[in-house]
């Protein structure tokens, strides 16, 4: 798959990942894997760059965070907006192998499988290499991915289902992803396998400025990657949809969620 074909692409997709990402999160999420001082910590499809600052802030003293990512834009935007000391960023795509980064303690892939439906096991088959004998493989994805609210109106419900189906067989998107990840680990052979599940999308009452942000991104991006028959049957096209959605997403009444899937495992001792 080109990279090109990334279905979030855009000149303002750093700023919105930076936003969505909750430092907190990203904590409890690592230490729950078992990300310790010390640790060499790769950061795989790191985005802006926010995330690998705050696993880096949980390997010191000691450790060291590499934070890997294909895009130059937000190779930029993270090397700008992310200093500390023993994290760095390299530019490099994930579904080839990588041996000059050489080897971790912890590899980190949060937010990432979701993009490649098709080769998501391919790619950490390539990234395994670079794990250590009883280093820690942690994947964190999304599951049922934009597809649950309630209080939305019959036919916008459909019409975002008909856009998911459109973005998953033209750019490789999985929106149900999360559920896999246990196999995934399972199959690579790795031991001590845990999983914990919980709400990653969770909107309830009055809509925050970084999740209308969000959202109208996602929006956005539908219009301009999967606009087209999906449209077809929506009386007056994407603007009215994209009005319609908007109205019940503002809604403090409306409720939705995305589950988020952890996993981890250890790869064995040799």
């Amino acid at each position: 798959m080109p990279y090109m074909d990334y279905l979030m692409e855009s000149e303002e997709e750093a700023l919105r990942l930076d936003l969505k990402t909750n430092p907190e999160q990203v904590r409890r999420q690592a230490l729950w894997a078992g990300l310790k001082p010390g640790m060499r910590v790769a950061d795989l499809g790191c985005g802006s760059g926010k995330t690998s600052y705050h696993l880096n802030s949980l390997a010191k003293p000691n450790g060291e965070t590499v934070g890997v990512g294909i895009s130059e834009q937000r190779h930029h935007f993270a090397k700008k907006h992310y200093h500390d000391e023993n994290l760095s960023f390299v530019r490099g795509d994930i579904r080839e192998p990588m041996p000059e980064l050489g080897m971790f303690d912890f590899i980190f892939i949060r937010f990432v499988l979701e993009y490649h439906r098709t080769n998501s096991f391919d790619i950490l088959h390539n990234v395994l290499p670079l794990l250590k004998p009883g280093g820690i493989l942690c994947l964190i994805d999304l599951d049922y991915n934009c597809l649950t609210h309630f209080g939305i109106p019959e036919e916008v419900n459909n019409t975002v289902h008909r856009l998911i189906r459109s973005v998953e067989k033209n750019y490789n998107f999985d929106p149900y992803v999360g559920r896999k990840l246990y196999t995934y680990i399972y199959d690579l052979g790795l031991i001590d396998i845990d999983v914990k599940m919980g709400a990653h999308h969770l909107i309830f009452g009055e809509l925050s400025d970084t999740d209308e942000f969000n959202w109208t991104k996602k929006l956005e991006a539908a219009r301009t990657k999967a606009a087209g028959q999906e449209l077809e049957q929506y009386e007056g096209g994407f603007d009215r949809f994209f009005s319609d959605f908007t109205k019940f997403f503002r809604d403090p009444r409306r409720f939705t969620y995305t589950p988020v899937i952890y996993c981890k495992g250890r790869l064995p001792l040799r």
